[in-house]
């Protein structure tokens, strides 16, 4: 018989993670796995359950939770020889990694997902010595976020983001960067740099509508200092995926990227805090598989 991990967030999904577990037990008990569910307490404890998972050859370990936890049970699976199938059920407020993929929002629609025998390979961000699944950013807005509060998720969902990025981007602020990837290198003042692995970021799905799931590449942006007038642009540009068009606004793909700066810059790595400058990241290709539907 084959073997499946749960790994389970009991906080997620206003708290009604937990009134979901027999319905998933019972789709993969008839999909022949023998199912352990591994309920998270504390910070890290998805990345440990995984890491288990990996080391006692598990077939599959579906992630039910918000983004936070899908991002420690990916960091959990990607440094293991063995790495099982990945479920995902996403109940945070965000979900970015679930949206590129099209697993729906909807608890039940994703559970029923499991069901599925289709399954996608798709690439995983290296941020130093950590992983990423969505985006990293550096500058003034990684910190921003940082600001949001429970109950703002809570209340806003991704707006919540937005309503403190805006905050940021209208006090002008810009950082000395220097930017090396591929054998390539931009230097100057810039407000924030973003690094994309997929076309949802912050709940936003058109922010890189050319990022794709596998396509082996990380998308970049640079954004200059900006007044109020160019704001409104910039998130008009947002809204409709057409950031890289926007004037100023430096765009390119890489594989290897090294960001430094002189100054003491916070960064953001799937929506929390990260390593301070300089950081290296790396993509790598295809390097798990996700059911999909």
């Amino acid at each position: 018989m084959k073997k499946a991990m749960l790994i389970v967030n009991p906080s997620s999904g206003k708290e009604e993670a937990l009134d979901h577990v027999d319905d998933i037990q019972k789709i993969l008990e008839d999909k022949d796995y023998q199912v352990e569910v591994a309920q998270t307490e504390k910070e890290l404890d998805a990345t440990k359950y995984c890491q288990d998972a990996c080391k006692n050859e598990m077939d599959l370990v579906v992630s039910m939770g918000g983004d936070g936890t899908l991002h420690e049970t990916i960091n959990g699976m990607v440094d293991q020889e063995h790495r099982p199938l990945l479920g995902i059920v996403p109940l945070g407020t965000v979900n970015d990694f679930a949206r590129a993929l099209d697993i729906p929002l909807d608890i039940k629609k994703a559970i029923g997902v499991l069901r599925s025998d289709r399954s996608k390979k798709v690439d995983i961000g290296r941020f130093n010595d950590d992983y990423f699944v969505n985006i990293v950013a550096a500058g003034a807005l990684a910190e921003a976020t940082y600001e949001v509060s429970p109950e703002q998720k809570t209340r806003y969902g991704p707006l919540a983001y937005m309503m403190e990025g805006v905050k940021t981007l209208s006090s002008e602020s810009s950082y000395p960067m220097k930017i090396e990837y591929d054998g390539k290198q931009w230097e100057g003042e810039s407000f924030l740099f973003l690094a994309a692995l997929t076309n949802s970021t912050g709940g936003f799905e058109k922010l890189s509508p050319e990022a794709k799931v596998n396509d082996g590449l990380i998308h970049c942006y640079v954004l200059p200092k900006m007044n109020l007038v160019r704001l409104g642009s910039v998130v008009t540009s947002i809204l409709r995926g057409e950031l890289k068009n926007e004037g100023n606004v430096e765009y390119f793909t890489a594989q290897n990227i090294r960001i430094s700066s002189e100054e003491d810059l916070v960064t953001n790595v799937d929506g929390e805090e990260g390593d301070p400058l300089p950081v290296e990241l790396k993509i790598l290709p295809s390097h798990i598989e996700v059911i999909v539907d």
